[in-house]
């Protein structure tokens, strides 16, 4: 059995927290039995490691998520890399072809897929397990797991089993996606689960709908044809079309942490960052991610989360809303984890000249190694703050140290290196016709963006 696990997301329903760049599974504000902070994909990941599942796990994601899954899980883990965002129905037919053309995995083979964030028990995975085994038992042709309700959820997708049911497996009816309250009381009474985005195949029945579809199993063909392929889920374009669905039923805990209101039930610390959370606040948590205090008195029920992406102040239950109403931002991540260390900007501005000027803030992790061109319309000057390390200018060797300036011109082909961990400030330079926004984001080196692929 392969699982495959999908690290997606916008980054809209955490926000200022999670961006474009950082989305939900990222943010280490949960707390770990050795009190420390950890994110989603850490818990999942040692969860994985723990009921022996690692070692067939892979991860398909974007290459923006790359370097943030390689710093918090490690760099073996496997990388199945989108060559564009597009949906969990793509994903999925781009891992298919990586197990096929690339792991050379039998068409037999049982693939689970399931999202990278679930917050679960260790037995969750066990129950994932049996989806083999209700596949090669049923003549079904997807297995789903289904979670039983506590409560009639308007957040959740439903599916509906038939009214004679196996005494091993459910049959599947029909889905409805995250219906009124009242219809949620009545699907539950007629047994209906809800969905957790957990689903199983064989190998072969994935690959020959591709072919039906006129879509190749070649890994690399389906990378040239990935824009072509529809933008649209796996539930949508196969789950619901498809007549031999059986599930299984998962009553342990399951949770979705994707809004504010549920993420802080679980956190286990109240306050994370620099501020005073006062103690006659009742259930509100403070996380600051800014140099900046931040002081909360008098308020409970509230979530305060203060990023460089912006301050939010909201009511937990009407937190949800976040997502439709930072739709209308139009602003870059305005901070960035990579492979060598992190990034935040401290400053934009436009000049009267019509330049923008960018201030950033770079930690460089001991031992980074960070490459890049500039372009020709951008010039910056680096204040090494602390931290010592070797610049590579243009084939020239530079000594780093705390103190050191540089003026770096443009097209400067740049290559540094880490001896210990570093912060430099970077005030960078652009012409009238780069826009702010394209400004803010730190890009990396072309060969290593084609090297994810």
């Amino acid at each position: 059995m392969k699982l495959v696990l999908l690290s997606g997301g916008s980054g809209k329903r955490l926000w200022p927290l999670s961006n474009d760049a950082r989305s939900k599974q990222f943010l280490k504000v949960l707390n770990n039995k050795a009190n420390e902070n950890e994110s989603m994909i850490q818990r999942v990941w040692s969860q994985l490691k723990a009921v022996h599942l690692s070692e067939s796990s892979l991860i398909a994601t974007n290459g923006s998520q790359v370097d943030m899954i390689q710093n918090q899980v490690g760099l073996d883990v496997p990388l199945i890399v989108e060559p564009a965002r597009r949906d969990t129905f793509p994903a999925v037919a781009l891992s298919a072809t990586y197990l096929f053309s690339v792991m050379e995995a039998n068409l037999n083979e049982v693939v689970a897929i399931l999202p990278v964030d679930p917050f679960v028990d260790r037995e969750f995975f066990q129950r994932v397990k049996d989806l083999e085994l209700l596949l090669r038992q049923s003549d079904a042709n997807l297995a789903l797991l289904g979670i039983t309700p506590t409560y009639p959820s308007e957040k959740y997708g439903y599916m509906v089993p038939e009214p004679e049911e196996s005494n091993k497996w459910i049959r599947i009816n029909s889905f409805y996606e995250k219906p009124k309250k009242q219809l949620a009381e009545t699907l539950i009474e007629k047994n209906a689960l809800w969905n957790s985005g957990v689903f199983a195949f064989k190998l072969g029945y994935l690959l020959t709908l591709l072919e039906e579809k006129g879509f190749p199993i070649e890994y690399q063909e389906m990378l040239k044809k990935y824009a072509d392929l529809p933008k649209i889920s796996f539930d949508y374009e196969v789950v619901e079309q498809e007549e031999q669905i059986a599930a299984l039923s998962y009553d342990g805990y399951w949770k979705d942490l994707g809004t504010w209101n549920t993420l802080t039930e679980e956190m286990g610390i109240q306050k994370i960052g620099k501020g005073i959370l006062h103690h006659n606040c009742d259930n509100t948590h403070l996380i600051n991610e800014l140099d900046i205090p931040v002081t909360v008195i008098g308020v409970s029920d509230v979530i305060v989360a203060a990023s460089p992406d912006g301050i939010l102040v909201a009511d937990k239950k009407q937190s949800p809303h976040i997502k439709d109403l930072v739709q209308t931002f139009e602003m870059a991540p305005r901070y960035e984890e990579r492979s060598w260390g992190s990034y935040k900007v401290l400053d934009d501005t436009l000049a009267e000249d019509g330049q923008t000027v960018v201030t950033k803030k770079f930690k460089i992790n001991a031992g980074g190694l960070w490459e890049q061109q500039l372009s020709p319309s951008r010039s910056e000057v680096w204040t090494i703050i602390s931290g010592k390390g070797e610049l590579i200018l243009n084939k020239e060797v530079i000594d780093l140290e705390a103190g050191t300036v540089l003026e770096l011109p443009q097209h400067s082909l740049l290559t540094l290196r880490a001896s210990t961990n570093m912060m430099l400030i970077s005030t960078q330079k652009l012409s009238s016709e780069i826009k702010a926004e394209e400004a803010i984001q730190e890009y990396e080196s072309p060969m290593k963006i084609a090297n994810y692929q």
